[in-house]
């Protein structure tokens, strides 16, 4: 009981990230990865895990978290009809198999890398949210179902090195091919349901038996922080969902901008220091 008192600052630390990640969620389609990566690595490190164990741990972690958390807000979207279910199938087995093998293929990077892909990402998703070069460059693309598939292998293996849902990725991948927002952003949900599930099961793989895991790891899925941060997060993803549809999404998607840019500039110079 001591024991556990002593880390009352992290277990209150992985629940508050738990219930803030889980709006963000729903209310933006990010499967709230973008939030808990670099939470969950501080706190990893805090803990006196190595740098390289600290990054696959989070990442992994935050993957399996996103299972629970991309449900209920893609079980959410769905009553509200924001679901397409043809894009979903569509994107659904490729987005799966590239998240697949970036999770194994994670075994082969050092957290460093992690870091990196993580920050260049972060750094041009802020970029797309400011100004939507992406649409601009492949909406004459759109009709093409071969580029949908492209598109979904992509966003799953970055998805899957990032540890993020992929709604950063998706979301203005399917607007730009012509998706209405509303529908991008909760088709976006389900589709991170896939990423979390493929991803999860690549760093359960890749990261079996590595020495010097935090206690109570599944491969590089750290057990406790799924129960904790994604028990909170599903709790909250459902408010997010209901506040998508009614709020004004600009300002929120700026600050989601200048948030990603910080922790994107973080995790490069952790990774250039390091």
């Amino acid at each position: 009981m001591n024991q556990i008192l002593a880390y009352w600052p992290l277990i209150l630390g992985l629940s508050v990230t738990g219930l803030v990640s889980g709006v963000f969620a729903g209310l933006l389609g990010i499967g709230g990865g973008a939030i808990i990566v670099p939470a969950l690595a501080l706190a990893f490190e805090a803990l006196g895990f190595g740098g390289n164990v600290a990054q696959h741990a989070a990442v992994a972690s935050s993957l399996a978290i996103i299972i629970p958390t991309g449900s209920m807000s893609a079980r959410s979207h769905y009553k509200r009809g924001a679901v397409d279910v043809g894009i979903l199938k569509l994107w659904a087995p490729f987005v799966l198999t590239g998240t697949l093998v970036g999770g194994l293929m994670a075994g082969w990077f050092s957290g460093n890398v992690l870091r990196i892909v993580y920050g260049v990402m972060a750094l041009f998703i802020a970029l797309n949210i400011v100004t939507p070069f992406q649409q601009r460059m492949m909406g004459h693309l759109r009709g093409s179902p071969m580029t949908h598939r492209a598109a979904a292998s992509i966003v799953g293996y970055i998805s899957a090195l990032m540890g993020v849902g992929g709604g950063s990725l998706s979301v203005p991948t399917m607007v730009a091919f012509g998706e209405t927002v509303h529908k991008a952003v909760g088709t976006g949900a389900a589709i991170g349901v896939f990423i979390a599930l493929g991803g999860t099961v690549g760093f359960i793989v890749s990261g079996w038996g590595e020495p010097g895991l935090p206690p109570l790891s599944l491969g590089y899925v750290n057990l406790v922080a799924f129960v904790l941060v994604g028990g909170f997060a599903a709790l909250t993803a459902p408010v997010g969902a209901a506040l998508a549809h009614r709020l004004e999404q600009k300002t929120l998607k700026y600050v989601f901008a200048v948030f990603l840019v910080l922790v994107g500039l973080n995790m490069m110079w952790k990774a250039a220091t390091g």
